[in-house]
């Protein structure tokens, strides 16, 4: 048997919230970033007919947060609906909503024994943005003894050059094949 076909897989969605879908703060990622929610919502679909867990793991910050001392200004503060997951994805009751108090979606969130217990091998990270909060928790997950996967079509940067700079990196590594960087039909090819 292939031992890719004993995978156990999950959807990782990173901060995809109203406050970087906001078209009213000019925030350069809005634009890249919408064409994404398709395939990410099409990758969630089909985790939810395999069986496969789909986590929204989203910024939460508080409002005198340690990045708000950079150029970075305030943002998905935690409680406002500017943290809250953008209503063009399709998440369901059963989709796991965990708020993130930094970049990774493995930081302080519990979310490795969340998925120890569901026997999950390899994260699938999709979201914004590829080089930092996305870059992060495929990291982590690897950190974490899970396997990874940058799904190049389901995460963008504020330049399509970063978010391609960045996979680059990724692309071609010594963690091959814990670490990749896929499409989403090339996972889902896999996988299935």
């Amino acid at each position: 048997m292939n031992e890719t076909k004993r995978e156990k897989p999950a959807l990782l969605i990173i901060d995809m919230v109203k406050d970087y879908f906001d078209e009213t703060k000019n925030a350069p990622i809005t634009r890249l970033a919408k064409p994404i929610i398709d395939p990410i919502n099409r990758m969630g679909s089909m985790f939810r007919r395999k069986g496969w867990p789909v986590v929204f793991s989203t910024d939460a910050f508080q409002k005198d947060h340690f990045f708000f001392q950079s150029h970075m200004k305030p943002h998905a503060i935690a409680g406002t609906p500017g943290a809250e997951v953008i209503d063009a994805l399709d998440r369901k009751p059963e989709d796991y909503w965990l708020p993130k108090p930094k970049m990774s979606a493995f930081f302080q969130t519990g979310l490795e024994i969340w998925l120890r217990q569901r026997e999950i091998t390899l994260c699938a990270v999709a979201g914004i943005a590829t080089p930092f909060c996305v870059l992060t928790t495929v990291l982590d997950a690897v950190c974490h003894d899970f396997k990874a996967v940058f799904l190049e079509d389901c995460c963008m940067a504020g330049t399509r050059q970063t978010h391609e700079k960045t996979l680059d990196l990724y692309r071609r590594n010594l963690l091959y094949p814990l670490l990749r960087v896929m499409s989403s039909t090339e996972l889902l090819a896999e996988l299935t």
